[in-house]
Order: C-alpha cells, then sequence, then structure tokens
C-alpha cells in the first residue's frame, strides 16, 4: 500500500509539498508589464495570489503574468504573497505615493555569480567601461558618441542632449516647461509636466529593474550611472526613455494643461505607458538590449573558479528567465 508521503511525493514538487507541480515561470517577454496596488491587504488564498480592498471585494492577481508589481502606501503583503511571488520570478517593489520613490524591492541584487562578476568586471575596467558606455550612447541616440571622450564627458553630453530632448518635447505639446524639477518629498510641489514625468520613469525603471534582476545582472553595478542604489537600471532605462515613457508623459501633461484628463493623473501616466511598453514590444528587448550593451565591452564571461565548491543541495534544474528564482 502506498503511503500519504509517498503519493503526496508521485503528484507533489519533488520537495515533499502536496500539490501539483509548480507552473514553469514565463519569460520576461511572455508577460505584461507593470501593475500598481494600493490600500490593500495582499495574501495567497486558495493558492492564487489576491488583494482585498477596505470594502472587502476580493480582486485576483495572476502574479507570474506580470514582470513587476509596484505596492503604493497602505499595502499589506502576506509572506505566503511574498513567496509565491518569488517562485514565480515577479518583483515586488515598495515605493511611495505615484510610485515615484522606492523603498524596497522583493529579489535585491543579481542571481547568477557568473553574470555579477562579468559585469563587476566591466565596471572595473576602464576600457571596457567606456565601450559599455559608448554602445549605450549609441543606442540611445541612434548615432556613435564623439570619439575621445571619457565617461564624464560623455555623461556631459548626454545631459544637454537630454535637456534639449525635454525642451522639444514640451515644445511639440504645447507645454510650459522651465527644467526638470522633482523632490520625493514635496510631490504636490511639482509642476504638471514633472508629476507626469516622475510617474512615467518610476513605471520604467520598475519594469528596468525586473528585467536587470531577471537577467541575473545586480541593479546596483551602473556604467554611465555610479553610486546609486539602481545606477544599472537607470542605465539601462535610459535606452528606451525617450522611445516610451517621455513622450507619453508630455501628452499626459497637454491633455492636463487643457482640462481634458478625467481622474488623477499618476493614474493617467501609468496607463499611457503600459500602452506604450506593448506598442514598442519592450519586454522582448530588454534582456537582448542588455547582453548586447555589455558584449560591446570586449571581455569575456568568466569561467567557475577551480576551487569553487559546488551547492550542497540541488535545487533541480532553473526555470523561467536566468536570474528568476523559480
Amino acid at each position: 500500500m502506498t503511503g500519504d508521503s509517498e503519493r503526496q511525493g508521485s503528484t507533489g514538487s519533488g520537495k515533499g509539498l502536496p500539490g501539483l507541480e509548480p507552473p514553469r515561470p514565463l519569460t520576461l517577454k511572455e508577460r505584461s508589464s507593470i501593475i500598481f496596488v494600493e490600500r490593500a491587504q495582499i495574501d495567497v488564498l486558495d493558492g492564487a495570489f489576491v488583494a482585498l480592498d477596505a470594502n472587502g471585494v476580493r480582486i485576483h492577481i495572476p502574479v507570474g503574468a506580470f514582470a513587476c508589481i509596484m505596492l503604493e502606501p497602505g499595502t499589506r503583503v502576506s509572506h505566503a504573497a511574498v513567496s509565491l511571488a518569488a517562485r514565480a520570478g515577479t518583483l515586488l517593489v515598495w515605493v511611495g505615493e505615484a510610485g515615484v520613490r522606492l523603498y524596497a524591492s522583493g529579489q535585491p541584487g543579481g542571481a547568477r555569480s557568473d553574470r555579477l562578476l562579468y559585469q563587476a568586471r566591466l565596471a572595473l575596467d576602464d576600457v571596457a567601461r567606456l565601450k559599455v558606455v559608448r554602445a549605450m550612447y549609441a543606442k540611445r541616440f541612434g548615432e556613435a558618441a564623439p570619439e575621445r571622450r571619457s565617461v564624464d564627458q560623455l555623461r556631459g553630453i548626454e545631459g544637454v542632449r537630454v535637456r534639449e530632448t525635454y525642451a522639444l518635447l514640451a515644445r511639440q505639446n504645447g507645454v510650459a516647461w522651465r527644467r526638470r524639477d522633482y523632490d520625493p518629498q514635496a510631490w504636490d510641489a511639482s509642476d504638471v509636466p514633472n508629476k507626469c514625468l516622475s510617474a512615467a520613469t518610476s513605471c520604467l525603471h520598475g519594469l528596468a529593474e525586473a528585467a536587470v534582476l531577471a537577467a541575473g545582472y545586480a541593479p546596483a553595478i551602473g556604467f554611465l550611472h555610479t553610486g546609486k542604489p539602481l545606477s544599472f537600471v537607470y542605465d539601462i532605462a535610459d535606452l528606451f526613455k525617450f522611445e516610451t515613457v517621455v513622450p507619453v508623459a508630455f501628452e499626459i501633461a497637454a491633455k492636463a494643461g487643457q482640462g481634458r484628463i478625467a481622474g488623477s493623473i499618476e493614474t493617467q501616466v501609468r496607463r499611457a505607458c503600459r500602452d506604450a511598453f506593448r506598442r514598442t514590444d519592450l519586454l522582448t528587448r530588454i534582456i537582448p538590449s542588455i547582453e548586447e550593451v555589455l558584449s560591446a565591452g570586449g571581455l569575456p564571461m568568466p569561467e567557475p573558479s577551480e576551487e569553487a565548491m559546488p551547492p550542497a543541495f540541488s535545487d533541480g534544474e532553473p526555470s523561467g528567465d536566468a536570474g528568476h528564482r523559480g
């Protein structure tokens, strides 16, 4: 006679857990981009990731179908929900009002030591780092970076072009624009264009962080941006900023100025960003772009050290994208 534990083992995950095998996590390119949750209790009920609002309304969230879930103030998350999100390879990000200030993320650091070592070698090698920065410049602006320029000089050139692009988009949309000015401590003090830009870039940063982690790299090890917890996230987000979220931000700001916005500006920006991500097919492009710019550094991926110890216990074959813990 077969015992209960044996029956569970035959239908479980191979680790003594009852139930069916967990589904293989979707790759990033197969997912929807991002969802925001505010003022709700998130838990796992009957195996499903659900949000319960103040009125007792239960909403099922297909956690494995999103690249990133942004948790705004008023949201509480259970241990079971965080565990399920990790197994699904979905990034949880705790953010401030309107998503414009990041407090913590659910999958800190890269998950692949070979990728982390590769990224660190590129960042520490001055020649390789400059090659990566030049590749980022070319991908962002569609033309080669000026010759014989240092990283600092290219950063300054890029800053000028960014300010000029902001001014151009403002003129094209009929938006009054002074300069980029945003204080995370005083959200309401910002003007409408800056609020739209902040809300839009927070969406892109969340998606870029999910991609960086899914690819197995560290958000903090940047090339053009340095010294921040999300330096590499900013590097990657900037590759796509002006084809996705920045035009959207100025379009919404223009509509707001004409009194054509119903509801909050932030909500309209998020919806428009979601549509822009889908329209530009961003989720299928972002990880290949990470690999492309890093490969420009010209350094090989490091091999495992000869004295490296294997894991004491194997977790089996990985599933999903490289970097997912599912």
